[in-house]
Formats: structure tokens, C-alpha cells, sequence
């Protein structure tokens, strides 16, 4: 069976992104320490539990999926800040956009009774685009992630892959983990949630980038609206899309009557004073 290669949370930036050219994903250990990790699961907790499961068979009958994040937990913020995913993210997104975004912020469940989820790939969001790495994933292990309760399975090397392939048994890679782990990987590697054989939920917080310029599939300016977003620093407004994303990209106009100006960029609507504006 294939494995993903597995570093330390300190492990050189170089080096993760050497698997993750080669491979489409890698292991981070350690990122969170046990109060860190004990800390975000009860911050989340009161999310979770009114959170029902999913209504068709990609989400999962047994999964529940937990979104807006960013506005819901400041413990998430940070994760979202991490310099260490960030840098990987710079590499990866960096050479196609002037600046990438948030992209989806959701804790997955898969409850105990669930099967395994479709093999596929993220990028196919955007369908269209070819050419270019358009988005970096993440899995924050919020439990320990094994092969029996529904880890994260990866397809090494299938980011290249046509997607009318489709991987065999043998090629597949269970992204075992201890909780405090990161699974880092592309928009473009065959992956699925692993099936739960047993009598307790596989907890993961699922942030994941995509280049500035596309439709986040997480609407943030909904999930995250300007009113919560106007108390982030600056450098995490950008990040969730408060930021042009390249040149024209991103302006607006009050709908009411103003005496300023017709056009504002997207920054002024998260700039202290700005109440009011969509």
C-alpha cells in the first residue's frame, strides 16, 4: 500500500513541497499541542452538535459538515494565519494569482456506520480551468485519524492523472495521522473520505485556499460578512477575500444614497467606519 511522506510540524518548507509536487499531499505531525487541540474542539463543539448529517450520497448520510469558520471561532482564524501552510500555499497559488483566498472552512464528521466517499478531485469545482494548480487543501486532525474510523484516503501521484482514471485499491494511501496533524494537498490528487467502521466520529477541520480570481465554493462574504470581518487584522480580511483580486477585481457601490465616491474597492468595506456597507 502507498503512504504519504510524513514530516514533523518544524520539518523544512522545501522539503513538504518536494512530496507534495511529487506525491500531491503530505503529513504535518504536531502542528497542535494538546491544549491547542483541546482548546478548538470545545470552541467548535457547540457548532457541531446542532449540526445535522448530510442529505446525498457525496456529502454523506453519516458526515456532517460544519461551515463559517472564520466568523464562528478565533481559534480557526489563527489556523487559517498558519505561517507554515502559508508558505506552502504561497509556493503552490502564488505563481497564477496576485494573491489567493480562503476557499472552504468546514469541520467534517464521519460518523460512526459511513462508507467511503467517491474518489475525486477539488479542483473539479472549476471544471473549465486547465493548466494551473487552482487550490490547496488542508485536514486539520481534530481526532486521530486511522484507517478504521475514516481517514482521509489520498492517491499519490494522481494529481497529473487524466480524470477519466480512476485509482485502484493498490494506489490508494490511508492519511493515518494523529490528532494535531495536518494533512497538506492539491486541489488535483484523487482523494476521499475513508469509511467508519467504528462507534466513534472522525473529527477534521477541512480549510483549504484557492487562487484569488475564482468563485470560492464557501461564499465568505456570507459565511463571513463585512460586519465580522471589519474586527479581523487586516492580513486575515484579505485572506477571505476583502482584497482585489487582481486589478478591477472586486469593487463595489453602496446601494444607498452616499456623498462619496461611486466606487469603492472591496478593503473599504472591512475599513473601521464602513457600517453599512454590504
Amino acid at each position: 500500500m502507498p503512504r504519504l511522506e510524513t514530516f514533523a510540524g518544524n520539518a523544512p518548507v522545501d522539503a513538504v513541497l518536494a512530496a507534495i509536487h511529487r506525491d500531491g499531499g503530505a503529513i504535518l505531525t504536531g502542528m497542535l499541542g494538546a491544549e491547542a487541540l483541546a482548546a478548538l474542539n470545545a470552541e467548535l463543539l457547540p457548532f457541531l452538535e446542532i449540526t445535522k448529517a448530510g442529505r446525498e450520497a457525496f456529502s454523506g448520510f453519516r458526515t456532517t459538515r460544519t461551515g463559517a469558520l472564520a466568523a464562528r471561532s478565533p481559534l480557526v482564524r489563527r489556523a487559517l494565519l498558519e505561517p507554515r501552510i502559508r508558505a506552502i500555499a504561497d509556493a503552490v497559488l502564488l505563481p497564477n494569482c496576485e494573491r489567493y483566498q480562503v476557499n472552504v472552512t468546514h469541520v467534517i464528521r464521519i460518523m460512526p456506520g459511513e462508507v467511503a466517499q467517491v474518489m475525486h478531485k477539488d479542483r473539479w469545482s472549476w471544471q473549465y480551468l486547465k493548466g494551473m494548480e487552482p487550490q490547496l487543501n488542508t485536514i486539520w486532525a481534530l481526532s486521530d485519524f486511522t484507517q478504521a474510523n475514516g481517514a482521509t484516503l489520498v492517491v499519490p501521484g494522481s494529481q497529473s492523472w487524466p480524470d477519466s482514471r480512476r485509482p485502484a485499491g493498490h494506489e490508494i494511501a490511508v492519511a493515518a495521522m494523529p490528532a494535531g496533524s495536518v494533512l497538506v494537498y492539491t486541489g488535483s490528487v484523487f482523494h476521499a473520505g475513508g469509511a467508519n467502521t467504528t462507534d466513534q466520529p472522525r473529527v477534521g477541520m477541512n480549510l483549504t485556499y484557492c487562487l484569488g480570481w475564482l468563485r470560492q465554493e464557501e461564499n465568505q462574504y456570507l459565511s463571513c460578512p463585512p460586519e465580522i470581518a471589519r474586527s479581523f487584522e487586516p492580513e486575515l480580511a484579505a485572506l477571505m477575500g476583502y482584497a482585489s483580486g487582481g486589478y478591477g477585481l472586486g469593487f463595489y457601490t453602496p446601494p444607498g444614497l452616499a456623498d462619496g465616491p461611486e466606487v469603492y474597492p472591496i478593503e473599504h468595506a472591512v475599513q473601521p467606519g464602513t457600517a453599512g456597507a454590504p
